[in-house]
């Protein structure tokens, strides 16, 4: 048999002198045939270098087994814990995932979306680009019925589940604590708006400076992308402030920008949490390194990437419905450390 041919079932059939359909049962396990037998078919199939044309049953089935899981970095903490919790449900009911980052571009989100969806996936997971203004790139999901489910970064859709945390009850948490600490110039390091996470994250500082009778200062609200340079960036700006006019705390909506700013401000001479208290979001294990620790956010992205595989998985075997519900908020918790902890330094 030529090297560079494909091991077919007849080959397996010929190897073992048995029928092709008796191979075929045999591959699928089919109680038809004996264990022995069966076994037998096993072996010699990883002996010969058999590969199983999974395409070719999924045509039959109507089925791949297979789950698309659009995200926008893979390099976040937050974003492995969410793809290990989706991973490990996919695995115990049978499923594999095809995952694809979109970079924060959009267009590279629609590329991607677009394969997943020609590589038949019976599901696609995904949280959005920092840029993404629409969602017509997924119209061929919700034609074609199948399921999409959105997370964290999430976009309404009636044919869809979203699964998210209450990112504007977590801010205004957050800021009142910082209020409580005596802090009144309040700054916020927020992402883009376009983004539900963001924009629920600003609305909840805003009102907790309302409830508390402090101005909200534009010249406090700084957009970036809350890269480890957008944190340099913010330290610089305060810097650049006069002291009179600097804020006395930060709340950023993320911990990498968090710490890569307060590290840029203990450069330059700035105690924390005494001169700048400090608080994140996300509770990434760099909240624990820092020092002082980081106050922040802790929402188990495990526990959103088990939830969002669960409810398409059971959808898809008919368990439940997905369309049921519009979303399932999940728990976050403030978790207090050092870095916000001002009323420790009080004379």
């Amino acid at each position: 048999m030529p090297e560079d041919r494909e091991v077919t079932i007849y080959d397996i059939a010929k190897h073992l002198n048995l029928s092709a359909a008796t191979v075929s049962r045999g591959l699928n396990d089919n109680p038809m045939i004996s264990k022995s037998t069966r076994k037998k078919i096993v072996d010699a199939a990883k002996s010969l270098g058999y590969q199983s044309n999974t395409f070719a049953s999924s045509l039959r089935s109507k089925q791949t087994h297979t789950l698309g899981v659009l995200v926008p970095r893979l390099n976040s903490h937050f974003m492995s814990s969410v793809l290990a919790g989706m991973e490990d449900v996919a695995n115990r009911h049978g499923y594999n995932l095809i995952i694809a980052q979109s970079l924060e571009d959009v267009e590279k989100e629609k590329l991607n979306a677009a394969t997943m969806f020609n590589k038949r996936v019976d599901g696609l997971l995904i949280s959005l680009s920092y840029n993404t203004k629409e969602i017509t790139h997924l119209d061929p999901f919700f034609q074609r019925k199948i399921p999409v489910v959105f997370f964290d970064r999430v976009h309404a859709h009636n044919e869809s589940t979203s699964i998210v945390i209450n990112n504007f009850s977590a801010a205004y948490t957050v800021t009142k604590h910082l209020i409580e600490q005596g802090c009144r110039r309040i700054m916020h390091l927020g992402g883009n708006v376009l983004r539900n996470v963001y924009q629920e994250r600003l609305s909840g500082y805003q009102l907790a400076l309302k409830d508390y009778n402090l101005p909200f200062i534009e010249q406090f609200h700084l957009t970036s992308t809350l890269s480890e340079q957008a944190g340099i960036d913010a330290a610089r700006y305060i810097l650049g402030l006069p002291p009179e006019e600097r804020p006395d705390a930060v709340f950023s909506a993320n911990d990498t920008a968090a710490v890569y700013c307060m590290l840029t401000l203990k450069a330059e001479g700035l105690r924390i949490p005494e001169d700048v208290a400090f608080a994140g979001f996300n509770n990434d294990p760099i909240s624990r390194v820092i020092e002082p620790n980081l106050t922040t956010i802790d929402y188990p992205g495990d526990i959103i990437g088990n939830t969002a595989a669960t409810n398409i998985i059971n959808h898809l075997k008919g368990v439940s419905n997905l369309y049921t519900t519009n979303s399932i908020t999940l728990r976050a918790d403030l978790v207090i450390r050092a870095s916000s902890l001002k009323t420790n330094y009080k004379n």
